[in-house]
């Protein structure tokens, strides 16, 4: 088993399961880095909604992927939670989270439970592909070669090199045949040109707004920073702005727009635009600092400034840089493994998680399916092995 984040782990414990002897190879000192850092601003665990509309996030990989959510979707992942003595509690968007909100507590109990299982953690060893029939890692003690019955990828994507998803496996997996996708950002933060009128308003979030691109809807937050807009409501749109489709921003979207002209079309006296803006509209500062800076010249005309209010084009210098994304897209091609999530090239091996080509918006999307396809390619490996 290579790679200790949340999907080499779920492969572990179904290969421990099994009744298989274990071991895991982490590159880094310490293991779940990068689900470590999720857990700081609170562990969004899943999402408790229908499966079908849970499933639809997932994009054109839902075909592939609906039969391990099946078995391991929102219900189980909270089962399993609680199981390692998580106590847990939804918001208001079903939205799930341990009542600790952190990483740590659950990680803690996972390590603890596998180790029960007689599973072994090996870090500091990384994975420098194959010698000869053996799998060769560079470790502190030079250079080892560890054969396996089977062995289950589980290496993460190519975002946040600095906790271990660099991506270098690729090469690796290249060499052998294996068909990949490039990599991408996804659920990547937006890059803006401000002017400097704006900067007032970095650190301030956008609430109450839809974006549209490519015909995703979002009606998610955001927040303004000197390098542009991010958050959950900017990440879903991540799929239509890699290929460069137009930003909208609907800054009322629960108002018609009959309903903003209307209200537009009162006389303001002599109070200014601005204020007029506010008053008529109650429109929050940073909203009109984003029509100023996106709609200048205003329209007189209050049908028309209705109109921009409902679809203000948004002008972008396109993704943050790829290792800044939250996740990647790209990867293991479907077409490179079996429907037991096996390399088609590579009989023994078996991939899981963030490496393989799918990509799903932040929200407790990207955690269940890296957990649903570890616990896949463990049962599937463990079956491979004769168990």
């Amino acid at each position: 088993m290579i790679g200790a984040g949340p999907a080499g782990l779920m492969a572990a414990e179904e290969l421990a399961r099994a009744g298989l002897s274990v071991r895991v190879f982490e590159a880094k000192p310490s293991v779940g880095r990068k689900f470590m850092m999720a857990g700081k601003s609170g562990l969004n665990l899943t999402k408790d909604e229908d499966p079908d509309q849970f499933l639809q996030a997932f994009g054109a990989a839902q075909g592939w992927l609906a039969p391990m959510l099946a078995e391991f979707g929102p219900a189980e992942v909270q089962g399993w939670a609680r199981d390692l003595g998580q106590t847990l509690f939804t918001g208001s968007t079903g939205r799930v989270f341990p009542t600790a909100m952190k990483a740590s507590p659950l990680l803690r109990a996972w390590l603890v439970r596998l180790a029960d299982m007689g599973v072994t953690v090996e870090t500091r060893w990384r994975w420098a592909g194959w010698q000869g029939e053996g799998l060769s890692f560079e470790t502190p003690d030079g250079v080892r070669s560890v054969a396996a019955d089977a062995t289950v990828l589980a290496l993460g994507g190519a975002s946040w090199s600095r906790l271990g998803s660099d991506g270098a496996w690729a090469a690796f997996l290249a060499d052998k045949g294996v068909a990949l996708a490039p990599f991408a950002p996804a659920n990547a933060a937006l890059r803006v040109n401000w002017s400097p009128h704006m900067a007032g308003h970095f650190g301030t979030p956008l609430k109450g707004v839809a974006f549209r691109a490519g015909g995703i809807v979002s009606r998610g937050e955001a927040v303004l920073s000197n390098r542009g807009l991010e958050g959950g409501g900017i990440y879903a749109l991540t799929p239509a702005l890699r290929d460069g489709a137009a930003l909208v921003l609907d800054l009322l979207p629960d108002r018609g727009e009959a309903d903003i002209a209307a209200r537009l079309a009162r006389r303001r006296g002599k109070a200014s635009q601005s204020n007029h803006l506010r008053k008529a509209l109650r429109l929050p500062a940073v909203k009109s600092a984003l029509l100023q800076e996106f709609g200048r010249p205003l329209p007189r005309d209050s049908g028309a400034l209705a109109g921009l209010i409902k679809a203000l084009p948004l002008r972008y210098a396109g993704l943050a840089p790829l290792d800044d994304a939250i996740s990647t897209a790209g990867g293991v091609t479907l077409n490179a493994l079996t429907p037991e999530l096996m390399l088609n090239a590579l009989p023994w091996v078996f991939c899981a998680g963030e490496m393989l080509d799918w990509e799903a918006p932040t929200g407790g999307y990207l955690l269940t399916a890296c957990l649903a396809t570890g616990r896949w390619a463990g049962r599937a490996a463990a079956r491979h092995a004769g168990c």
